[in-house]
């Protein structure tokens, strides 16, 4: 069961230990300050380098423990040492954000099918991986828990040349709906936010000249979103303010998919 907990709009995560991947990229950064700001406890997870130096220095700018830990969740042992990692550093683990991804476009009838497997393989199966042992810790713990997942618009529309993409996503939005249904009895929220073009590196990598005025025009904001905004989205989901939400996607988009 899923507790009803007075809400006070404060947004509260002191004490809590939560798990970012992508951590040391653009809205996996952003979603690890407003955890921190919030007095939650960090595990920065990210297939860059410099991730532990990141988690070093959002310790010393909010006062709160952090670490890094290099990982690449298509391995299995990578996904282990995660957790083990975590659970010797923090003893819990309380909220987990899936932002990790990856993004290669190409035509359908053109793109290298490994190109597809690899955006599987990371975007979903690897998420999958991770969620199901932090799952297992949650349930283990007994005092239920958050996941939040970062899909996308692109996994419940067609976006061309986004073939591979579209259908990791699309696995993902199942994989929330599914999760939500069997673990709301251990009081974990299973939600995801999809967002529309984010301006990172990965999304103007994607959207440039004729396309990303193409794409704007469409969008009635008339702009792409900033990381901090679905960074904002991922923080209410992973606070006891929406304990009442579980198995959705919000979409965050500046209107695009309500044409």
């Amino acid at each position: 069961m899923i507790q009803y907990k007075p809400v006070t709009g404060e947004f509260d995560l002191t004490g809590k230990t939560a798990v970012v991947t992508g951590g040391a990229g653009a809205i996996g950064l952003e979603t690890a300050r407003m955890y921190a700001r919030k007095g939650a406890n960090l595990v920065l997870v990210d297939v860059k380098d410099d991730v532990p130096q990141v988690a070093e220095d959002l310790e010393k700018e909010f006062g709160v423990r952090a670490i890094g830990v290099h990982a690449d969740l298509t391995s299995q042992d990578d996904v282990e040492n995660v957790v083990r990692e975590t659970l010797k550093t923090f003893g819990e683990v309380h909220i987990l954000a899936n932002v990790a991804g990856r993004v290669d476009l190409d035509n359908a009838e053109d793109i290298d099918v490994r190109l597809v497997e690899n955006q599987i393989n990371v975007n979903a199966i690897g998420a999958f991986r991770l969620t199901q042992k932090i799952g297992q810790v949650m349930i283990e713990q007994g005092k239920g828990g958050k996941i939040v997942c970062v899909t996308s618009q692109a996994g419940f529309i067609a976006i061309d040349k986004h073939i591979g993409y579209t259908m990791s996503k699309a696995a993902m939005i199942g994989m929330i709906k599914v999760l939500a249904l069997e673990w709301a009895e251990f009081g974990i929220n299973v939600n995801g936010v999809a967002p529309t073009v984010v301006r990172t590196v990965l999304g103007e990598r994607a959207w440039q000249g004729e396309v990303k005025e193409r794409m704007l025009k469409a969008i009635p904001a008339n702009r792409f979103a900033e990381a901090d905004e679905i960074a904002a989205a991922i923080l209410f989901l992973s606070c006891d303010e929406s304990n009442m939400i579980t198995g959705e996607n919000l979409v965050i988009d500046g209107g695009f998919t309500i044409q």
